[in-house]
């Protein structure tokens, strides 16, 4: 604030205030004892209260941990005959570790000299500013209990969420952790994972693979088709029923495009299809089966005479000859 403004307030106090603080001013700058010692013992005091809300702090930090993990502990023995439930453990253990975090926070607040009253007066005055800021975060909780609710996934299960693919690591009070094939964690909000698309791949028991291949336009179907079946049934991990099948799907400009479909449980559903894809090029170059590339063909185009004119037209087209007169004189030898 500039000098003349602190000037003009420091004029408008009433002469009362104004007359006692000089004094004590006067007196704190002559050495008054008294004042000094009142000084120090407020400075100590604030030193203290400061020290206990650091300590609380600390002791707040490590009881969330603890309680948290005892909720995992006590969600596990209360779920031990139907099955450890991983996702409730952990989104119950997120939500009691921020809650003794707010009650601890609080506890600080008033140790530093700041009353709950005081506290709930800013918080109701502030309330629409409060409000639109947590927004996001209590969208997150509200998805998360959602989430927990629906249950369209679990801890563990290799889900597809907001175009992200991975394994389930964490279903927390705002977010799921994810790890994806690299061993990166992803963290998605939980509003973005409750807004969008999620894709459970490990719920089915079994999955169908879908493997194309393509064969020249002179190649044998019936063969080619059946090399593949062969192909599938040989391997003992694809299913028999559904039975695996082989079908014409495409007329390609090149080629002509087959399509294997088979059955293989989930948990070895890669295995069984990188494998496929080995195998079944293997059959196809032992039976003669060659794939065909993209080839252009190139047309030399020869240049024509222009065509000749019809006789009516050329007759059209000619000029007219000049006729000479034929003079009756004789001619002169």
């Amino acid at each position: 604030m500039p000098i003349p403004y602190l000037a003009a307030a420091i004029k408008t106090l009433p002469p009362p205030t104004l007359a006692v603080a000089r004094v004590r001013l006067s007196d704190l700058l002559s050495g008054d004892t008294e004042l000094w010692r009142n000084l120090l013992t407020s400075i100590g005091d604030f030193a203290v209260n400061l020290l206990i809300a650091a300590v609380i702090l600390a002791l707040t930090l490590w009881a969330s941990g603890l309680a948290a993990r005892a909720v995992r502990r006590a969600i596990a023995r209360l779920t031990r005959s139907s099955g450890a439930d991983t996702t409730l453990q952990s989104f119950l253990a997120s939500l009691t570790r921020w809650g003794v975090i707010v009650i601890g926070v609080t506890a600080v607040l008033q140790q530093l000299g700041i009353r709950e009253t005081s506290i709930l007066a800013v918080l109701g005055a502030a309330s629409l500013a409060v409000g639109l800021a947590l927004q996001g975060a209590l969208s997150n909780v509200a998805a998360g209990v959602m989430i927990l609710i629906l249950r369209p996934y679990r801890v563990g299960d290799v889900v597809e969420i907001n175009g992200r693919a991975g394994t389930v690591k964490a279903l927390e009070l705002f977010g799921t952790l994810l790890s994806d094939a690299d061993n990166l964690d992803v963290f998605v909000p939980n509003s973005k994972v409750f807004g969008d698309v999620i894709i459970n791949y490990s719920t089915p028991a079994n999955r169908r693979m879908e493997l194309t291949f393509r064969i020249d336009y002179g190649d044998d179907l019936d063969k080619a088709l059946a090399v593949l079946l062969d192909c599938a049934k040989a391997d003992k991990r694809v299913l028999a029923k559904p039975p695996p099948d082989a079908r014409v799907t495409a007329l390609g400009d090149s080629a002509v495009t087959l399509a294997l479909h088979a059955w293989a449980p989930v948990n070895v559903y890669w295995d069984v299809r990188f494998e496929m894809i080995r195998r079944a090029k293997l059959a196809m170059d032992a039976a003669g089966f060659v794939v065909p590339y993209p080839h252009q063909v190139s047309l030399e185009r020869k240049e024509h005479a222009p065509p000749k004119p019809k006789a009516a037209e050329a007759k059209t087209a000619a000029p007219r000859a000049r006729k000479t007169p034929i003079s009756d004189a004789p001619s002169q030898s």
